[in-house]
């Protein structure tokens, strides 16, 4: 035993304190944040500012929605009828992947996605460190969008962070089973979202199980990533993850244009 400030300490103790307090780094190798909430507030503000803006341009008739919201295509056909409405990612408007994911009409649905944002995302970034959490909860997103690009109708209108959220659920979901903890809480959570989405036909199913493929895939990859190197793994899985969502999203634009 070795003297201490009060009583004293084991040698692998003091070992295992003074290589944490040196590294201040979290188990996967990111950088312990001082304050994990701060991220997740970052975002919920940004999503806060963008629910503001659109309600104070007309709500629901906004024309920020048509700019900001994803639709795959504003051309095509509909039982047989051409239709054409303000354009989507088919014609150009690329952003839409990611902007939607930071758009919001009903208070129901921004509330509740930032609730989640709000009691998800500091653990997360606690246990992963910020540059990983913001990289799988923006991937999670976009992995969304490419769900939403192939399997929802080209001429629908998706918004909300929800494929983002349940990103952060997937990724959760794969820390806790790394650390063999107790996981019951966490998929009720889980179940019960995916019976509200499947229950009510004006949720996007596409972005909320695209999200979380990718959320669960995002978190393998830091996670269970070799301790020799492991931040270069974790760039380089993040990275595959990464180049994955967008061929998803290229391919499904060559075919909505062809």
């Amino acid at each position: 035993m070795r003297p201490a400030a009060v009583g004293f300490q084991c040698p692998s103790c003091v070992k295992e304190g003074a290589r944490s307090t040196r590294a201040g780094r979290t188990a996967y190798g990111g950088r312990r944040p001082g304050n994990a909430a701060i991220t997740s507030q970052v975002l919920i503000a940004l999503n806060v500012l963008v629910w503001v803006l659109i309600l104070a341009t007309g709500g629901r008739r906004s024309d920020l929605i048509q700019e900001l919201a994803l639709r795959p295509s504003g051309t095509g056909t509909l039982n047989g009828v051409p239709y054409q409405l303000p354009d989507g990612v088919a014609q150009g408007d690329y952003w839409q992947v990611l902007t939607s994911m930071f758009s919001h009409v009903a208070v129901l649905h921004i509330g509740f996605n930032m609730l989640a944002l709000w009691v998800l995302g500091p653990q997360l970034e606690l246990a992963i460190g910020r540059s990983r959490f913001l990289a799988i909860y923006l991937i999670s997103g976009l992995a969304g969008s490419a769900a939403v690009l192939w399997f929802s109708a080209p001429y629908s209108l998706t918004l909300g962070a929800s494929g983002a959220i349940f990103g952060l659920m997937g990724a959760l979901l794969v820390v806790a089973i790394k650390v063999r903890g107790d996981v019951r809480t966490l998929l009720t959570w889980i179940g019960i979202n995916f019976v509200i989405t499947v229950v009510f036909s004006n949720i996007s199913w596409q972005g909320h199980l695209g999200g979380f493929i990718g959320g669960l895939l995002l978190g393998a990859v830091v996670v269970y990533a070799p301790r020799q190197r492991r931040t270069a793994w974790q760039v380089a899985g993040i990275a595959a993850v990464a180049a994955l969502v967008l061929i998803a999203m290229v391919t499904r634009v060559a075919v909505l244009t062809a």
